[in-house]
């Protein structure tokens, strides 16, 4: 059986059996990722330097913070494609979003606005990570209605749910897909996201992995992550990530 990964760990980790990274922030100075074309060009040559074939940058669209909508972020795709093409960085970049379920997101939903679109009809969406929206069923069911395939962003990191297992078999019963932050796994982001990522995982319950990458320490704890090596096989060899299929 074969392995993504290098049997050493004393090199950085290649990630090209994921092929695609459908969750960062590099695109320039549009949300709390890259601030300018410079930092974006680091991070993209870094997930390159990984071995990812392909990226889908996932700026935030938060009205009241990240008033972004598709001009604002194919715009900014467009002018990192033209500064990758002069820097000689070759790596098909695509542009979806990363909703805020406020309502603001609810409204567009109602009004049938067109999303932007991880692949296909695959929409990336996020809870607060203060509370879940009170009517979050009835948000994705309205998404489905639309023709959507919703996908929760790192559903791991949600501490008011660590103790709420019982939702996300609600949330997988309606058909919702689960995207697990890599770093996550590495303890980024303390222990409970650790714990809830494996709890996920040994549910089958995750579909997508992906970097959630913002900026060079994210960057720098990716490449250094060889514990993760293991996990992301199995997760590759269980059929179940879609990655590869984007």
């Amino acid at each position: 059986m074969f392995s993504i990964f290098k049997k050493k760990y004393s090199k950085p980790l290649d990630f090209s059996g994921l092929r695609v990274d459908m969750h960062s922030h590099v695109l320039p100075g549009i949300d709390d990722g890259a601030p300018d074309s410079e930092v974006s060009r680091e991070l993209i040559s870094g997930l390159k330097d990984l071995g990812y074939e392909k990226l889908v940058a996932t700026p935030h669209v938060i009205r009241d913070m990240y008033n972004n909508d598709a001009k604002t972020i194919n715009g900014a795709r467009r002018m990192m494609e033209d500064d990758l093409k002069m820097a000689g960085v070759d790596i098909p970049l695509r542009a979806a979003a990363e909703y805020f379920m406020d309502d603001h997101f609810k409204q567009m939903v109602e009004k049938g606005t067109e999303l932007l679109t991880i692949h296909e009809n695959k929409v990336l969406v996020e809870f607060s990570f203060v509370t879940a929206p009170l009517d979050y069923k009835e948000q994705f069911f309205q998404l489905q209605i639309n023709g959507y395939q919703p996908i929760l962003a790192h559903p791991e990191r949600y501490s008011y749910l660590w103790n709420r297992r019982e939702l996300f078999d609600e949330l997988k019963s309606i058909g919702c897909l689960f995207q697990l932050n890599i770093l996550s796994l590495t303890g980024h982001y303390g222990k409970a996201a650790v714990d809830m990522a494996q709890y996920l995982i040994k549910k089958d319950y995750i579909n997508l992995v992906g970097t959630d990458l913002h900026h060079s320490r994210h960057l720098d704890a990716l490449r250094h992550s060889s514990g993760i090596a293991e996990t992301i096989n199995d997760l590759l060899h269980s059929g179940r990530l879609l990655n590869p299929t984007l």
